[in-house]
C-alpha cells in the first residue's frame, strides 16, 4: 500500500515538474524588485490622478506600466474626449516615461 502511493507522488510530481517549471510570471523578466515596485507606484498615481478627475469611465479604463516606465492605458471610454483626456493625465504624471492607449470609446 505504502509502495504504490509513494509510486503514484512520484508519477504525479514527475508530469508536473515540467508544468511548473515553464509556468512564468508576467513579471519574471524584471531584475530587481524595485522596477516592480516602481512600476506598482506609476500605476497608482496615474489610477488615482483619473479617479480624482472624476472621468466616468474610470472604472472601464485598465491602467498597466511595464518596466520601461511606458504605462499602457486599455477599455473603454464614453467620448473621445474622456480618452484623450486618461492619456493626458498620464502623460502628466511623474515617472512616466511614454503613454500607449488601447482605449476603444463605446457610447451607450
Amino acid at each position: 500500500m505504502k509502495t504504490i502511493l509513494a509510486t503514484s507522488c512520484f508519477v504525479i510530481s514527475a508530469i508536473l515538474a515540467p508544468a511548473i517549471s515553464h509556468a512564468q510570471d508576467s513579471d519574471a523578466d524584471r531584475t530587481h524588485p524595485m522596477h516592480f515596485v516602481k512600476d506598482s507606484v506609476i500605476t497608482s498615481k496615474v489610477k488615482a490622478k483619473l479617479a480624482a478627475e472624476h472621468i466616468t469611465s474610470v472604472e472601464r479604463i485598465k491602467v498597466d506600466t511595464d518596466d520601461n516606465g511606458v504605462v499602457w492605458l486599455s477599455g473603454t471610454a464614453k467620448t473621445q474626449a474622456e480618452a484623450d483626456k486618461a492619456v493626458s493625465i498620464a502623460k502628466k504624471t511623474e515617472g512616466v516615461a511614454s503613454v500607449k492607449s488601447k482605449i476603444v470609446v463605446k457610447m451607450e
